[in-house]
């Protein structure tokens, strides 16, 4: 196989970097989680986007937060099929082996993914709809999302809805999981949902109480 033998320079020097400061100035610390395992307080289910750097938005130290990414910040409803289901079994370690105390779905602004998803549910990606795209088929989690927002003419405002609406979808296909319901009505796990705003950096945080997004500053 025609792999590469080496990292590109940057990530070399970087890593270079990291050992001479950060490792080197907190080692006992590395020692202490590399013997003592993780004991995360929280799960972060996050986008892939590079732009979103959860341990840099909430200033977490290493060891603090269980982090999933995936197209979209989507959850999958719970489907026990016996494929391979990367989100679900991330869930699950977290929920059942790690006894994480939140789970947090962090969706963003600008989301290329759930833009790809209206596109597609629009018609104007057929490659995404031609059920061989890996994307278009994950994606299609998000299009009762697309669905719901049918009353917004603007397509940038209703692309908007849909960042939100990948989030209450996510948040209601936890649920369906059994052992987060279980741990949810026994006060055990704490769900929630945030967006963030590159641009602006800004953070809303979801209220299931009036359905809406609420700003934390």
């Amino acid at each position: 196989m025609n792999f590469a033998r080496k990292l590109p320079g940057y990530l070399v020097n970087r890593f270079k970097g990291w050992h001479a400061t950060a490792y080197s100035e907190n080692k006992s610390w590395f020692r202490h989680l590399a013997m003592e395992g993780q004991h995360p307080r929280s799960m972060m289910i996050a986008c892939c986007d590079s732009r979103v750097h959860v341990t840099s938005i909430f200033g977490a130290d290493p060891g603090e937060f269980f982090i999933h990414r995936n197209i979209a910040n989507l959850v999958p409803p719970y489907t026990p099929d016996g494929d391979h289901h990367g989100t679900s079994a991330a869930v699950e370690y977290a929920v059942s082996a790690l006894k994480v105390a939140h789970l947090i779905v962090v969706g963003h602004s600008n989301c290329g993914g759930v833009r790809g998803c209206h596109d597609m549910c629009a018609g104007l990606a057929p490659d995404l709809a031609s059920g061989s795209s890996f994307v278009g088929n994950w994606m299609e989690i998000l299009r009762p999302g697309y669905d719901a927002t049918s009353g917004i003419a603007d397509p940038e405002d209703r692309i908007k809805a849909m960042e939100l609406q990948s989030i209450r979808i996510s948040l209601a296909n936890l649920m369906t999981f059994p052992f987060i319901r279980e741990a949810v009505e026994a006060e055990r796990l704490t769900l929630h949902g945030v967006w963030h705003n590159i641009g602006e950096g800004g953070l809303t945080v979801y209220d299931p109480e009036t359905d809406s997004f609420q700003p934390v500053l």
